[in-house]
């Protein structure tokens, strides 16, 4: 039954796509005699689509599992359909009346509509099979946080297959951050959503690479056989292995298909069995879902939007200007990413300008931070143009114009995972009252109070206080930290006994000059 559901739906779409192209080639002005010699072209394309389809068993792919292989015999089988229409129309009546661009359309038009169903099958069942295991705005579970970050190592079938069992029995456990092809042509180009980043010799450099860019490994997988493998990159994987510090998969072996003799496994550390600090601040269930109901969250996703439009349009002129300038200064890409945790703890590439210089020099040879800056850098970053590119991020959801500060995944702790609750923002509460001089502690305190406290005048004058910080100069608050660890100690999202002393203060001191949150 499937099949033959298969069959009809592509008969149909292909039947559609040749009405299409005429419509087309006569820009929707069809008389009855383009009709009449549009006919016997139309019984020869159903001719040649119901002996085309099975052929090449076109009705028996399975739509929500195609693959790139599947859309190429779908190409494939289009082009035949074509050809064997041209001629079969041809044989009948030479094509009279058929205007010759109409193959042309019709190949087009039908190679996108069978190509595009497929397509949305298969996304609609990755939506469908990813309700049960997505994450919520405010569900924040330690487990989450420790998903490992896996790097393949080989581009083969057991690669795909390997890139598939992640996303559909552990897309929440395992992260796959990139791969390594096996030569240097391979870099750059994409299995999925995934990158290849470099070749299984530079395996060094791409993992040192992937912690600037705030990604640390957790388990290196290879999916080729070990004496496939250069002697350079083996000894640098067993040199890897050796060490401890991340975890390296031999699938071949490990699935009995290898010809080589077992390797020593060793005894990397365990992440997910960590030992995990007791949470400091801490909201509620009833509270968590309380705060994620709030109508405010769909009005601040609007301004959000809008304003990353309007802001897009006004900063273009300056960020091609600064991008001319970066390139001028260091060249390409004048563009940095790293990955952090944004919205319940989910990771997000955040990007901005570069403004140092490579972290080694042409020799190869470290450089230190002094080294690597430059005084575009510097006043790119003073100035904030820096982060003009996190407009983008802004428009595609993965932050706000207002809220915590993304930070690096090692800088995100479990104690304060509750400022996960919300969107990070381009700016914050705890940088217009404190910036970056403040301690660890304070800022997480002020994140957690602005998770509680959000409002739209809040954000108002969030926005308005980090004019002039950008202007002149970070400035610290004491009074308003002061009152956030008051106020969190208060509604008990802070336990009393991990409250310094030094955070209290008194309750008519903190309350002056505060910003309603109402």
């Amino acid at each position: 039954m499937r099949s033959a559901g298969s069959f009809v739906l592509d008969f149909a779409l292909i039947l559609l796509a040749t009405v299409g192209a005429l419509m087309l080639r006569e820009n929707f002005d069809v008389s009855p005699a383009h009709w009449e010699a549009f006919v016997p072209y139309a019984a020869a394309t159903a001719l040649a689509a119901c002996a085309i389809i099975p052929l090449f068993s076109l009705n028996k792919c399975i739509w929500r599992l195609s693959s790139t292989a599947d859309y190429r015999r779908v190409v494939t089988a289009v082009v035949a359909i074509v050809i064997c229409t041209v001629c079969l129309t041809f044989t009948f009546n030479r094509l009279e009346g058929v205007a010759r661009s109409l193959p042309l359309l019709q190949g087009l038009l039908t190679a996108v509509a069978l190509v595009a169903s497929r397509v949305l099958a298969r996304e609609r069942h990755m939506s469908r099979r990813n309700k049960a295991t997505r994450v919520t705005p405010f569900d924040l579970k330690p487990e989450e946080k420790n998903a490992e970050s896996v790097l393949v190592v080989g581009l083969s079938r057991v690669a795909e297959t390997y890139l598939q069992a992640v996303a559909d029995f552990a897309p929440r456990r395992l992260k796959v951050v990139g791969l390594l092809g096996r030569k240097a042509r391979h870099v750059g180009r994409r299995i999925g959503a995934h990158e290849v980043l470099g070749v299984p010799e530079a395996i060094d450099d791409v993992l040192r690479d992937l912690e600037v860019h705030g990604i640390v490994v957790d388990r290196i997988a290879v999916t080729m056989p070990f004496h496939a493998l250069s002697p350079e990159a083996r000894s640098a994987l067993l040199k890897i292995e050796r060490s401890g510090s991340i975890k390296v998969q031999f699938l071949i072996d490990q699935m009995g298909l290898g010809n080589d003799e077992p390797l020593q496994a060793s005894q990397p550390k365990n992440y997910n069995n960590e030992e995990t600090a007791s949470v400091r601040f801490a909201l509620s269930d009833g509270t968590a879902k309380n705060n994620a109901a709030r109508l405010y969250w769909s009005l601040k996703r609007a301004v959000d939007i809008c304003g990353a439009l309007i802001l897009l349009v006004i900063a273009a002129p300056i960020m091609l200007a600064a991008s001319a300038l970066l390139v001028t200064a260091i060249g390409s890409p004048v563009v940095f990413w790293q990955q952090r945790p944004g919205l319940g703890g989910r990771a997000f590439r955040l990007y901005k300008f570069r403004t140092m210089e490579g972290a080694h020099n042409s020799d190869g040879q470290p450089l230190s931070d002094d080294e690597r800056t430059f005084a575009l850098g510097n006043f790119m970053r003073r100035t904030r143009l820096d982060e003009l590119p996190q407009l983008f991020n802004i428009l595609r959801g993965d932050m706000s114009f207002v809220g915590p500060r993304p930070l690096l995944p090692r800088d995100q702790c479990d104690t304060d995972r509750a400022r996960l609750l919300v969107r990070p923002g381009l700016t914050g509460w705890a940088q217009v009252v404190g910036g970056r001089a403040i301690s660890a502690d304070d800022k997480a305190a002020l994140d957690v109070w602005y998770v509680q406290n959000a409002s739209l005048l809040l954000d108002v004058s969030i926005m308005l206080r980090t004019v002039p910080i950008v202007l002149f100069g970070e400035r610290i608050s004491p009074v308003y930290i002061a009152r956030a660890w008051h106020d969190l100690a208060n509604t008990g999202v802070l336990d009393n006994e991990l409250s310094s002393p030094t955070h209290k203060a008194p309750q008519q001191t903190a309350e002056r000059d505060f910003p309603s949150a109402a």
